[in-house]
């Protein structure tokens, strides 16, 4: 017997042939603007992001107004049968057929299959839903402007690092070639022989006091040997090891930019407030894959 689909699974289906015609719509928009249009290709990125953003907003409202709809059968259920048990209304029990082990196989091979299909459903409810979607396309939209995309960095602690160390490794320069280790080892050295543009920004965290002098030099300790997380005070001192300007942008205000006084190209740093379960997260960036494709 053919199984009936859900209308979760009816829908889930729909967003994804309705996912599927809009890349290729991309990939024909793509295809009909020269690639050495600078201008058109720059106009081009803004719209495909604003076509991807606009399909996933119809694709949330959509998996909301399903979701609602099936909320309010459910209800309409529950109120069904608590009436009848009000009612006193006796109900036959029809003695079921003798089930083969073979139909109970494919009737749990179907539930599960049922089962997976809803939680394929709500979970892009709640990915379209969740801060971390959102944040996702704010940065996205942002970046295409300049032509770049986020490039993902493991979250391990050394997050900003990293994501420094991918930015000098593409500038591939005498002299700037350094490793997470050694940002991380040049960093606590700088803020420990300038204790003075330091120091007055740390805080002890249980009594609010400014940091002692020994507890100034574990925090330098820590920022060169442990996976201690990375900030703004970190990114000063690596404008200044590097000689370098930095600049930081964010999903939702605008970006920071840090070590202005150093007039080469800034390093772009992604910062994510809603990337993982434990909190902020910073990423790199690289050149849109079709910005790569018209230099080569």
């Amino acid at each position: 017997m053919e199984e009936v689909e859900t209308q979760e699974e009816v829908l889930v289906k729909q967003h994804r042939r309705e996912k599927k015609d809009l890349q290729a719509k991309i990939q024909s928009m793509k295809n009909n603007v020269p690639k050495n249009d600078k201008k058109r290709r720059k106009q081009l990125t803004e719209d495909i992001a604003k076509l991807e953003a606009d399909l996933n907003e119809k694709h949330q409202e959509e998996l909301r107004e399903l979701k609602s709809e099936t909320d309010t059968k459910v209800q309409e259920v529950i109120h069904e049968v608590k009436s009848l048990k009000v009612e006193g209304e006796a109900v036959e029990e029809v003695e079921q057929p003798r089930v083969t082990k073979a139909q109970k196989r494919r009737d749990k091979k179907a539930a599960q299959e049922k089962e997976r299909e809803s939680r394929i459903a709500e979970a892009e409810v709640q990915n379209l839903q969740g801060l971390r979607h959102q944040e996702s396309l704010q940065l996205a939209q942002k970046l295409a402007q300049q032509q770049l995309q986020i490039k993902e960095i493991p979250s391990d602690g050394h997050c900003m690092y990293r994501a420094i160390e991918d930015q000098l490794a593409k500038r591939a320069k005498p002299g700037l070639m350094m490793s997470m280790k050694e940002l991380r080892s040049c960093t606590a050295e700088h803020m420990k022989n300038n204790t003075d543009d330091f120091l007055p920004f740390l805080t002890n965290p249980n009594t609010g006091d400014m940091y002692t002098t020994d507890e100034f030099e574990k925090y330098c300790s820590d920022v060169e040997h442990t996976a201690a997380w990375g900030g703004q005070l970190e990114l000063r001192a690596l404008t200044h090891v590097l000689r370098l300007p930095i600049e930081v942008i964010q999903a939702d205000s605008p970006a920071i930019k840090i070590g202005e006084e150093y007039k080469d190209d800034p390093i772009t740093l992604v910062y994510m407030r809603h990337a993982y379960g434990l909190g902020e997260h910073y990423n790199t960036v690289e050149s849109l894959k079709d910005s790569a494709n018209e230099e080569s």
